[in-house]
């Protein structure tokens, strides 16, 4: 029988195509991932200021088991090197590295981070086992022959380095020394600091550029000091039985009071004439009395508007001259800028466009049902967004031209952020010494965002947190969590908010949040009238009771002499500025007590400018204004510059800067603090 044999043919497979990965998406040779600070994947600006270290991290990791390292690179905005710093592993196992970064001039930069195989460190950790067991041990100098010579072509010619690689060279290759020797002269002090100058790298990976934008110190470092300009100097003539208004003029001699507290920015209430249709009267009633002066938030009347001055507080003269003494004194102007407009404000006549409408065809005021604010409409900035943008930055530039160098921004929350956006844009590129503050008590996301796209600083939510595990949470967030995005400015009160805190706890309550503001962030405030304790609440109302947003107050500041809070505050604000450590954000420890009343934190920064030396601050304070309380702590002690010792011996010396005593502390020191008499340790740390 014969058999049919079919033979097989192997077909050929078509040629397929290249496939190619994004170069975008192309993950280095060394991998490098997570990369912070990154906002949105680094379309956004990243937050730092001039000597304000800040820190990066990546993740960092390789195949195998060979050794590799990393740094950060920070550039400036032509690309020049002005800075790498090493990173460490701060997360063994998760290969996490964080390294510090200062930028010592202001405007755009960036940074990325470097790795790399470290053939050097790879042999170290490898010779000193196989030596150890006598394995390889000529195989083992040979591989150093090898990274040796790298080195010496590296190097600069006739260099120390060069000298010192040529010369250990030498003995490595000396088989008549001990492989102990030859191991103790590869691995000696002067080779590491050679390496340092001109390493031995394979396999350079580097990351994405992120930007990150360096403003003005003010940006991050301020103690503010609010004020509405009518207070200032008001009287009641009890024999017209009318209230004078004070004016920029009694405002001017109040800044030498102020300064003498230790503020550098002076802080005012909008200044603009005050709408009279449905004017706010005493205690925000919806009837106003004939000689009510109105929320100054209510802007505009036949008088002017955003760029003009209440007649009632002076001239433009007046202004100037109220700046030009605030300058004299040290301290800037901060001017509120409140974008809401009084029903006669003449943008109502001439722009009705740039307001909402109404089913019945009227104008619709401002509401948070069930609030309603009948004295104010609010901007329709889809309307007309471009006519709107261009007024606005009009205004702000009128007074930038009058020297205000700082904005307080009311509930910039309500507005359109693509309008920030652009806004502090354009800011940022003409005009970078002003600095935009956002007063925007509102949810984290637009909290957050607002940051992002370019607020200098923002109120937090420091003013409701009262207990310490709360305290403690909300310290670490924003120094280290939210530090990239929003810069926190602390108050304790403000003239809309007076927490149950500060209604029931009297003077003490107003003395601890004062020390846990000044010194917890850089960037701090007090509301006129803070000194004198007021803490009488309106009924149903977390405000004050005759608030001076509808009404003239005259106060008497000598009083606040008597209850020390004057006193206080000058001390804060002089130990701040005698304390670079108070003066940073990002640098904030929390340390442990056993009283769930005492908080304990301290802040420490490296001075490059001052030989590397470190200044060091621990605060110790007792939240609880009617009990004394007590408390051991247990101090993070190399947080603060020191080497951990468990006997019983002193670690630390420690000055109250308070008090002007001197204590000697271990690692586990015991406190009392008593809220009517020493409520909290400032204390300067010695390493001993």
């Amino acid at each position: 029988m014969k058999l049919d044999i079919v033979k097989s043919t192997k077909s050929k497979a078509p040629a397929s195509k290249a496939v190619t990965i994004p170069k975008k998406a192309l993950i280095g040779r060394i991998p490098i991932v997570d990369v912070s600070p990154s906002l949105e994947n680094g379309l956004w600006a990243a937050k730092a200021c001039i000597n304000e270290s800040f820190p990066v991290q990546a993740t960092v990791f390789r195949e195998g088991h060979d050794l590799f390292g990393a740094e950060c690179v920070l550039l400036d905005s032509n690309d020049a090197v002005v800075q790498v710093a090493p990173m460490r592993d701060i997360a063994p196992g998760l290969r996490r590295y964080e390294g510090w970064l200062t930028a010592r001039d202001g405007g755009a930069h960036s940074f990325f981070v470097r790795a790399w195989s470290d053939p050097v460190a790879t042999w170290v950790h490898n010779a000193k086992i196989k030596i150890d067991a006598g394995v390889d041990i000529e195989l083992v100098f040979l591989e150093a022959e090898q990274w040796l010579n790298r080195a010496i072509t590296g190097a600069k010619a006739d260099s120390k380095a060069q000298q010192i690689f040529t010369n250990t060279l030498v003995k490595v290759k000396n088989s008549k020394l001990t492989p102990a020797e030859r191991l103790a002269a590869a691995t000696s002090v002067e080779v590491n600091d050679a390496l340092s100058k001109y390493p031995v790298r394979d396999f350079v990976t580097e990351s994405a550029r992120y930007p990150v934008f360096v403003d003005r110190q003010r940006a991050l470092i301020g103690s503010w000091y609010e004020i509405f300009v009518r207070t200032t100097g008001c009287f009641f003539d009890r024999r017209s039985k009318k209230w004078v208004s004070g004016t920029l003029k009694t405002a001017a001699l109040e800044l030498d009071r102020i300064a003498g507290m230790g503020f550098d920015v002076v802080y005012l209430t909008p200044i603009h004439p005050i709408g009279t249709t449905n004017r706010k009267g005493r205690n925000n009633t919806l009837t106003a009395e004939i000689d009510d002066p109105g929320s100054p938030y209510a802007i505009g009347s036949e008088l002017g508007g955003h760029d003009a001055i209440n007649p009632e507080l002076g001239t433009f003269a007046d202004f100037d001259a109220f700046v030009a003494r605030a300058r004299q004194l040290g301290m800037e102007v901060a001017l509120d800028i409140a974008l809401q407009c009084s029903p006669d404000h003449p943008w109502v006549k001439e722009h009705p466009e740039w307001f909402t409408t109404r089913a019945d065809g009227t104008i619709a005021y401002a509401e948070n049902p069930p609030k309603k604010y009948q004295d104010i409409y609010p901007l329709n900035f889809d309307n007309d967004p471009e006519g709107i943008y261009q007024e606005i930055k009009r205004v702000l530039e009128l007074w930038v031209s009058h020297g205000v160098t700082i904005f307080r921004v009311d509930n910039p929350h309500t507005k359109p952020l693509n309008f920030w956006q652009r806004l502090l844009h354009e800011f940022r590129i003409k005009h970078p010494q002003v600095i935009f503050l956002a007063e925007a008590f509102t949810q984290p996301p637009m909290m957050q965002t607002l940051g992002m796209i370019g607020f200098h600083q923002s109120y937090t939510y420091f003013t409701w947190r009262n207990d310490k595990e709360e305290i403690e949470e909300y310290l670490q967030e924003v120094s280290r969590e939210s530090d990239a995005r929003i810069r926190p400015a602390f108050w304790p009160t403000t003239h809309d908010i007076l927490t149950p805190y500060m209604q029931r706890g009297g003077t003490p309550a107003f003395h601890i949040r004062a020390i846990l503001a000044a010194t917890s962030s850089p960037t701090w405030g007090i509301y006129s009238g803070y000194e004198l304790a007021e803490n009488i609440a309106r009924q149903g109302a977390e405000e004050q009771i005759d608030n001076e947003k509808y009404e003239f107050k005259e106060r008497n500041f000598a009083a606040a002499e008597h209850n020390g809070i004057a006193k206080l505050l000058r001390e804060l604000n002089a130990i701040r500025a005698n304390h670079p450590a108070l003066q940073r954000l990002r640098n904030l420890t929390i340390h442990p007590t056993s009283n769930d009343k005492i908080l304990c934190f301290s802040k420490t920064v490296r001075l490059e400018e001052n030989n590397g030396n470190t200044d060091s601050v621990i605060v110790v304070l007792n939240l609880d204004p009617y009990a004394s309380r007590e408390a051991v702590i247990d101090l993070d002690v190399e947080a603060l510059g020191a080497q951990a010792r468990w006997d019983a011996g002193a670690i630390l010396e420690v000055t109250d800067e308070l008090s002007g005593e001197t204590y000697e502390w271990n690692h586990r020191p015991y406190v009392r603090l008593d809220p009517h008499g020493r409520v909290a340790h400032i204390l300067n740390v010695k390493v001993l």
